[in-house]
């Protein structure tokens, strides 16, 4: 039977890198890897892109409302040989359930990629359901700029750390950058209580 995964990573740990080479690996064996994206992740457009460089087109934008058991969807999933999400943080509880139901009954591999929690250090929606029912769940590591593992996302917004705002604003605009940090340099550095 065929499992559902989670991929998950701090910011600039490589999830998109790591997205890109499975469905190259798909395509080199002339099999489908169906890629899917939230359509709220603006960054890119209608493309997968990693920061080093690369990119690929991706196949399903999914609106936050829209079922991937829709008509249109259908079709698409049942004649791909695995199914690859970037940004997976963004789906719904909905959307992770039918992904899971994917790998039950389609027998098809779900790989999903995405970040654990936000800039206040709270779970999305999609990663938390993720947590609950995901088969496999592999951390991706990087680092801090001490050295250390970071596991935490800091939002800058012109060039101050905050964790205000919204829940989702997409680095795709001068205005807000976000750095991997280690617990010390969160709390040093965003949290700033000693």
């Amino acid at each position: 039977m065929a499992r559902l995964y989670f991929r998950y990573g701090a910011m600039n740990a490589g999830k998109s890198a790591a997205l890109l080479q499975v469905v190259h690996n798909y395509k080199e064996k002339n099999m489908k890897g169906l890629i899917i994206k939230p359509k709220i992740d603006t960054k890119g457009d209608n493309k997968v892109v990693s920061r080093i460089g690369l990119f690929s087109p991706v196949d399903i934008l999914l609106d936050i409302d829209e079922s991937l058991f829709s008509i249109q969807n259908q079709q698409i999933i049942k004649d791909s040989n695995c199914i690859i999400v970037d940004e997976v943080e963004f789906l719904s509880n909905e959307q992770i359930d039918e992904l899971w139901i994917i790998t039950k009954q389609l027998d098809i591999p779900v790989i999903c990629y995405g970040l654990r929690t936000d800039s206040k250090t709270h779970l999305f929606t999609g990663s938390k359901r993720l947590m609950e029912i995901a088969d496999e769940i592999e951390e991706l590591a990087t680092i801090c700029s001490c050295g250390k593992k970071a596991r935490f996302n800091a939002r800058i917004i012109d060039g101050k750390y905050t964790t205000e705002g919204d829940t989702i604003a997409i680095d795709d605009n001068d205005s807000v950058k976000y750095e991997s940090l280690c617990g010390k340099c969160f709390s040093q550095k965003v949290l700033r209580k000693f």
